[in-house]
């Protein structure tokens, strides 16, 4: 149930009986062949598909995430660290207002994992709160499949290669491009970031067949159901 198809007197009705809510956390950067906002549209379907029979709320996915090791590929947005941080502290600031006590952040880029330390500080400061952080792409039983299909995966790789991430006309190369070193990307800048990945995929095959990736989908769905529903305490 997105927010979108919600007016205010919904949402208070809502409350009065649950108090659960859901927000995607993207990223706008490079993923090679595939479109600029991967992380904002897997973060915000895979919100969607688990959310749905629960009736939990999905607000609007925050679509910009920290990632200034991309800025030299144009379309890329960082925001910084603080403002990022700032963001999803007054969002969840406002959801405690109006009475959400319970708030899953579906996060769908490696480097927005700094939000998993302010939620915990966030609840430190805020009892009776709850927040789960979950990186969707690698939670346990997701993350195995990944590696069951093909243990070369890695950013704008085959892994993030769904029919809803691809852009109508543009063909994937069909090898698998050799992992590139992440001790040398992590003391790089963003321009020489660029330099080093080239097309922007880490390494491994750019796409699986669509068998392969319905039932990674599934997988992931079904963990991020789980963690919605349960363990709450």
């Amino acid at each position: 149930m997105r927010i979108r198809d919600m007016n205010w007197m919904m949402v208070e009705d809502y409350l009065k009986r649950d108090d659960r809510a859901v927000i995607p956390v993207g990223s706008t950067e490079q993923h090679a062949q595939l479109s600029l906002m991967v992380d904002c549209i897997l973060s915000e379907k895979v919100s969607a598909d688990a959310a749905e029979p629960l009736g939990v709320p999905v607000f609007p996915t925050v679509h910009f995430g920290v990632t200034p090791y991309f800025r030299a590929f144009p379309g890329t947005i960082s925001m910084r660290l603080q403002t990022f941080l700032a963001v999803i502290e007054d969002m969840l600031n406002c959801l405690k207002e109006q009475g959400f006590k319970r708030i899953v952040l579906v996060n769908g880029h490696g480097g927005n994992g700094s939000a998993q330390q302010l939620a915990q500080e966030w609840m430190t400061n805020n009892p009776g709160m709850r927040v789960k952080f979950h990186n969707w792409y690698n939670a346990p039983k997701t993350w195995a499949k990944v590696k069951e299909i093909d243990p070369v995966a890695s950013h704008a790789s085959w892994m993030e290669n769904f029919p809803w991430t691809r852009l109508q006309g543009v063909k994937a190369p069909t090898q698998q491009k050799p992992m590139i070193s992440y001790e040398q990307m992590h003391r790089s800048n963003a321009q020489e970031v660029r330099t080093l990945l080239g097309d922007g995929n880490f390494g491994g095959y750019y796409e699986k067949p669509d068998e392969d990736m319905n039932a990674l989908w599934a997988v992931a769905v079904e963990e991020t159901r789980a963690l919605i529903e349960s363990k709450w305490e």
